[in-house]
């Protein structure tokens, strides 16, 4: 694997369900790199209601704008130029203000369906968090209220459980890690390696 430089984009993509770790991970380079590393949520590419009325039930991950975060951020970056896009505010259900993103360093694009066949190829490298159905449930819970609990699990953890089923993510990824904090040494060390491959050469 080619060194990450600051003039060269290196674009890493962290997928697995909700409550599975990704942006701890995705933190954690973050930590190691400093303003080499830029952070890009799915999250943000999430669909105002008025275009997710628009959604098929057959689409995989079709809440979320995949083809605003290829226009927006991969086609862009793949091709070493600065790129920029409008986040979505989920509080206002409505698009809000809009981010540079440079060219050169490492940019993570973490979130649910980040890995999804329309965006797959266009990554250096790939990495998928695992962990328990029942911690990730645990874990949405804490963080959404438990008000949210029926949309874990008769809405977001069916459609997740979808996706893996006809689109196998964790095929295409380059690394499985552990999400539950029981990361072994190896993989420790899988990630260390990557995470230093961020410099300025």
């Amino acid at each position: 694997m080619d060194h990450i430089t600051a003039n060269k984009t290196f674009l890493l993509g962290i997928d697995g369900c909700g409550g599975a770790g990704k942006s701890t991970l995705a933190q954690s380079f973050k930590d190691v790199g400093g303003n080499e590393v830029t952070i890009i949520h799915m999250d943000d590419f999430y669909k105002p209601t008025s275009l997710r009325s628009q959604v098929s039930d057959d689409e995989i991950g079709g809440n979320w704008d995949c083809e605003r975060v290829k226009k927006q951020i991969l086609e862009p970056l793949r091709n070493n130029q600065s790129t920029n896009y409008q986040r979505y505010d989920w509080n206002l259900d409505d698009m809000a203000e809009w981010y540079d993103v440079p060219a050169g360093g490492l940019v993570v694009i973490e979130g649910c369906y980040s890995l999804v066949n329309s965006l797959n190829k266009y990554y250096d490298f790939k990495i998928w968090v695992e962990s328990p159905k029942e911690l990730r449930l645990n874990r949405g819970i804490e963080r959404d209220g438990e008000e949210r609990r029926h949309l874990w699990e008769d809405l977001w953890m069916p459609a997740e459980e979808r996706y893996i089923r006809e689109q196998n993510p964790l095929k295409t990824a380059d690394l499985i890690v552990d999400g539950t904090g029981k990361v072994s040494d190896i993989k420790k060390l899988e990630l260390t390696v990557l995470s230093s491959l961020v410099d300025n050469e």
